[in-house]
């Protein structure tokens, strides 16, 4: 082992289980406020279908309105418009592409208008009768709250990105019941990192968001399901199945954005368009009711085989024209809970003609292959079926298809329906990510060790620099760095020791990663650094350039890459003669 080398398999903070401590206050607020999105869904769909001040958990399909029921989505369509244009525009949309957008490029700070506001039009807009999910909504508003705590302590960025990602998940937690799908999520999605400085944080906030649940929401299972085993030869099924979901998936989210392209072609005000999307709602809702609102009655029914194929048929039409109409429109609504819909109700139409298997077990199957190819996060989809139902018989089969989906949409689309707003939005994501190269070699492992020393005694008539700077050393401890200028500042007969102060010069250190240094090198905009191998002793143990930094990033050392470039040179030269 190097002996500069105190490197840990993880980076070590002290901070650690402050944050973390945050993060479960986080999580506890934000099951509180998802029980107030939820109530105030409830809430506001008594208001606009039934005329009555409750939260009775109610169905809007049950309303008595007639074709009434056409103007109460636009109401909802024109307050969600005048909410984000004379309060604040990030309300608009699904919320899970804000969020990772805060993260990414906004330093992971959200404003308090959005913790107070996205809530509201959102219970509005679900309310009035618009075919989305609270999770989405959820995850913008638990973002915020995690956000604004870590803003009022001055948190540094990546402490305030552990605690917004905590307080989304941790209301995904709540609407759902599923902590460690949200924890998936959070890594397959929204961290952008596998490390303990975030992990930790979030998986205590989804462990708080799921304890406090039953006291505030409800226990047990979303869903609950049990199906039977299938044999091997529903293998083949599961294939069809991942690509029917992935072209599902891929007409679903090129869809969307076309229809957000016809709005941005209108000759009107953003403002007017969740207005004109809650216009095709409320005639979808006189035609097909059970379109309406949240739906989680109807993918229930979905799941247990309880509807009739051409009223599942009818069913999947209207939910999704008026659901790419609405969210296209720039209203406020989740996307988790349309897709598990539709999902679930093609694989209720298709699954008495896939062999292999009993027909119960497809609906589950391709309502989770499609939440997985459609948010590119399989590996959280599976966990997802699971907590939602229980079932552990269908893991199998959900894996397969899901794994084929997420394949499929891999392939045949350039982003996913979260990254493709962003990136319309001058921003691209690269969504794979591994181990920092830089991150896993210290200075020790690429600076030069055999250097060029001037004594600090010395005159500085006698130095005679073969580099830009050379480090000035007094019984082997650093005191600082001559170069050019400095030698010509001063008359021959003074000492170099002369030109130094007390402090010493920016150094690197042995044990500490490229990446640190890296980091330090752009900041003070310096092309070299001394190494010394601790702050008390100073004592220089080598140097390293930018062009060392080169040696991990990527995976070779300085003298083989000189080496290929010889034989390179030569190869070409010999071809040109050649040639000639």
């Amino acid at each position: 082992m190097n002996k500069y080398d105190s490197r840990r398999d993880f980076d070590g903070q002290a901070r650690l289980l402050l944050i973390t401590s945050i993060a479960a206050v986080v999580g506890a607020l934000s099951t509180v406020t998802a029980d107030l999105l939820l109530h105030a869904i409830r809430f506001f769909t008594n208001l606009f279908f039934f005329q009555t001040f409750s939260t009775a958990l109610t169905a809007p399909a049950a309303h008595t309105l007639g074709a009434w029921v056409i103007v109460v989505p636009v109401i909802g369509g024109l307050i969600i418009g005048l909410i984000a244009r004379y309060g604040a525009e990030a309300i608009r949309g699904h919320g899970i592409p804000e969020a990772i957008e805060a993260i990414l490029f906004k330093k992971s700070t959200m404003s308090p208008k959005v913790a107070v506001l996205k809530p509201l039009a959102s219970g509005i807009a679900i309310g009035s009768g618009g075919p989305f999910g609270a999770e989405g909504p959820i995850i913008m508003t638990g973002g915020a709250v995690g956000s604004l705590i870590a803003q009022h302590f001055h948190l540094s960025a990546a402490e305030r990105k552990a605690l917004l990602v905590a307080g989304a998940v941790a209301g995904m937690t709540a609407v759902f019941g599923t902590p460690i799908a949200a924890l998936l999520l959070a890594v397959e999605l929204l961290l952008f990192e596998l490390r303990p400085r975030s992990l930790a944080p979030v998986a205590v906030a989804c462990a708080v968001a799921g304890f406090l649940r039953p006291l505030l929401i409800e226990s047990g299972p979303l869903f609950p399901l049990h199906t039977a085993v299938l044999p091997p030869s529903a293998l083949f099924s599961c294939l069809i199945a991942g690509v029917l979901c992935g072209a599902l998936a891929w007409l679903l989210s090129t869809s969307l954005y076309r229809v957000e392209d016809a709005f941005h072609r209108l000759p009107i005000h953003w403002m007017w368009w969740p207005a004109l999307g809650g216009l095709a709602v409320g005639i979808g809702g006189y035609f097909q009711p059970r379109a309406l609102g949240v739906g989680y009655d109807v993918i229930a029914d979905l799941l247990n085989n309880h509807m009739a194929a051409a009223a599942i048929l009818s069913l999947l039409i209207a939910k999704a024209v008026i659901w790419l109409l609405a969210l296209g429109s720039g209203t406020s609504g989740g996307v988790l809970a349309p897709l598990l819909m539709l999902g679930a109700g093609l694989g209720a139409l298709l699954g008495p003609y896939l062999p292999g298997g009993e027909p119960a077990v497809w609906p589950l199957v391709f309502m989770a292959a499609t939440l997985g190819g459609m948010m590119r996060a399989p590996v959280m989809a599976v966990v997802f079926a699971f907590e939602l139902t229980h079932d552990v018989n269908a893991l199998l089969p959900v894996l397969a298809t899901a794994t084929v989906a997420y394949a499929f949409t891999v392939i045949t689309m350039h982003r996913s329906i979260l990254t493709e707003k962003i990136a319309r939005r001058g921003h691209h994501i690269y969504r794979e990510y591994g181990i920092d190269p830089m991150e896993r070699h210290s200075v020790a492992e690429v600076m030069t060790s055999a250097v060029e020393t001037i004594d600090a005694d010395a005159l500085i008539a006698d130095v005679v620099l073969k580099h830009h700077a050379h480090p000035v050393v007094r019984d082997g401890a650093l005191i600082g760095m001559l170069d050019r200028a400095g030698l010509a500042s001063k008359p021959g007969a003074v000492r170099v020791s002369e030109l130094f102060g007390v402090n010493l010069p920016i150094v690197a250190l042995a044990d500490e990663t490229c990446r640190t240094l890296a980091t330090r090198l752009a900041v003070h905009k310096v092309g070299r650094l001394p190494v010394v191998a601790d702050m008390q002793s100073r004592r220089l143990v080598g140097i390293v350039s930018h062009r060392d930094l080169m040696k991990p990033a990527l995976g070779l050392h300085a003298e083989e890459l000189e080496r290929q470039t010889v034989r390179r040179v030569r190869f070409l030269r010999k071809a040109r003669a050649n040639i000639g």
